[in-house]
């Protein structure tokens, strides 16, 4: 098929590669513009847009999908585009525009987190299992009808990144054979009564509320992992808490337990097995003690 592929960050590198692996002709692609990122905010090009360069395809990088670049994005008179996790609002003229409309990968069971965050939200509910749907883009905010779709269990040690991953792998084989399968697929319209919308990540979601059941603050701790991280003010400095394991143990929220950093909950207690001081590198836990003692009985905060 003739495609033009649209997507932006790490996520959506997969799947452009599997569709030109898997014998498709990507006449264009377009990505969100360069922006500032690193320690130096140096001005760099999305993920996407440095792998379709590299592939040698064309890129187009519009601040805002409207007026001429839709005029031109339809005269590409392409038999599909696919789509995922662009970052832009397409108008009706865009999505009418290829012959076959336009296939958006999103990392849900829709409609079951539809909108920004639905890895993230998925772990930090602690659901048993997501998975990626293919749906057939229409005006509203990921409502439309679904064509495929693949399930996979959220496991109790998947962090935002691994099922990220996960995910981007399954988006990638999934797309190439629903494309095989396209015209035969029936159109699937999305169950209202199951919505639930995964806002975008805020950071003042990040600080942990020792005062939580330990079983939520693992999956809070997990679907916020490595970024932007729960953080939690340890003798006072702020520390990134990457991986964590429910334990038994009770006592005052945010207690500290043993020399292990084994901190009390609201019910049951979390060994903290990976963190981040400010301005560091992740390590262990025993790593982060090397040299400094949290006292039993101490409180983290």
């Amino acid at each position: 098929m003739k495609l033009v592929f649209m997507g932006t960050p790490d996520f959506s590198v997969p799947v452009l590669e599997a569709l030109l692996e898997a014998g498709h002709e990507v006449c264009r692609v377009y990505s969100q513009p360069p922006r500032r990122s690193g320690r130096g905010k140096q001005v760099r090009p999305s993920p996407v847009h440095a792998r379709a360069e590299a592939l040698g395809l064309q890129v187009l990088t519009p601040e805002r999908f409207k007026g001429s670049v839709v005029d031109e994005f339809a005269t590409l008179q392409a038999d599909a585009a696919i789509v995922i996790a662009y970052g832009q609002i397409l108008p009706q003229k865009a999505l009418d525009a290829p012959e076959k409309g336009c296939l958006n990968l999103h990392a849900s069971l829709l409609p079951r987190w539809r909108g920004a965050a639905p890895i993230q939200r998925a772990i930090m509910a602690g659901d048993a299992e997501t998975g990626v749907c293919v749906m057939q883009m229409e005006a509203g905010l990921d409502t439309g009808p679904v064509l495929a779709r693949q399930v996979t269990p959220i496991l109790p040690d998947d962090t935002a990144l691994l099922l990220h991953d996960r995910l981007a792998e399954i988006s990638a084989k999934l797309i190439v054979d629903t494309l095989l399968k396209l015209d035969s697929l029936p159109a699937a319209p999305q169950d209202e009564t199951g919505v639930t919308y995964a806002a975008k990540i805020d950071k003042s979601e990040a600080r942990i509320d020792w005062t939580r059941p330990a079983v939520d603050l693992s999956a809070h701790i997990r679907g916020l992992s490595p970024s932007p991280g729960a953080w939690c003010e340890i003798d006072g400095g702020r520390v990134k808490v990457l991986l964590a394991e429910t334990e038994a143990g009770s006592g005052a929220p945010g207690t500290v337990l043993d020399d292990r950093l084994l901190i009390a909950c609201g019910e049951g207690a979390l060994r903290l097995k990976q963190v981040q001081p400010a301005g560091k590198a992740a390590m262990a836990t025993s790593a982060y003690l090397s040299g400094r003692s949290v006292l039993s009985g101490s409180v983290v905060s």
